[in-house]
């Protein structure tokens, strides 16, 4: 009997992400939700700049390359283009609230019918460690080798928080998967935002706490303890906003 498999939703390609990178993780996630959903042959992802910028060799499903933070607006593109399809983004903090912050508000005050998984490493990571919008204050990275200074470079932004005050979002939560019980609320998250698609509820977005290791200068292990000393205590996990709750 199989107790434990890969998602048909995921190719065979090994994924490039460094040692303790949780992007694999998330990336399994997802594809768990595309296939209990049974909706491979009809989703499409788009794929941004940043770490998961191959993301269109590891989903089995239709992927399209977006230029950088430019996802959602491709996204909704797309989406209005085949409505009965289903789209979603996956997207780093470079990528979604720096370049590609005004896509993002925009693609959520317009209520577009879209997923967006946002990864949270508080750092970009595929162009060599530099402070990013969700930097921790005080946090050493190339860009600021003596720790983010909030009187100069601002405070982080906190995108789910935001967001919760446009009426067109839908559904945000906040989820981690450094240890097993976070990994399986993360799960639970990804496949209501899908659903919410599937139902036409509207824009959903899913931040996923995450590692980078090799730009935080840590080890694995030492990353997870970081996600739960520094990075939760900051971005608070939970739901900030569910329409389908509401009154």
């Amino acid at each position: 009997m199989v107790v434990f498999d890969k998602p048909h939703a995921l190719t065979d390609a090994p994924l490039h992400y460094c040692p303790g990178c949780t992007h694999g993780i998330i990336h399994r996630l997802v594809a768990e939700a595309i296939d209990e959903f049974g909706i491979e042959g009809k989703t499409i992802g788009i794929a941004p700049v940043g770490c998961s910028v191959m993301a269109y060799n590891y989903f089995a499903c239709d992927m399209v390359q977006a230029a950088h933070g430019r996802a959602p607006a491709v996204a909704t593109g797309v989406k209005r283009a085949n409505p009965d399809n289903i789209v979603f983004t996956y997207q780093g903090d470079g990528d979604l609230a720096s370049i590609g912050m005004a896509e993002t508000v925009h693609a959520a005050t317009r209520g577009e019918n879209i997923t967006i998984i946002f990864v949270n490493n508080a750092i970009y990571g595929m162009t060599g460690g530099q402070m990013a919008p969700t930097s921790l204050p005080g946090q050493v990275t190339q860009t600021s080798p003596y720790g983010r200074d909030t009187s100069t470079a601002g405070y982080p932004i906190r995108v789910c928080e935001m967001l919760a005050q446009l009426d067109g979002a839908a559904y945000l939560e906040r989820v981690a998967v450094n240890n097993v019980k976070n990994v399986r609320k993360a799960k639970a998250a990804i496949k209501k935002a899908f659903e919410n698609q599937i139902n036409g509820v509207g824009f959903s977005l899913i931040e996923v706490v995450s590692t980078c290791p090799t730009n935080w200068g840590l080890t694995p292990e030492a990353a997870l303890q970081f996600v739960e000393e520094k990075m939760i205590p900051y971005y608070p996990l939970g739901v900030y906003k569910d329409k389908t709750k509401e009154a």
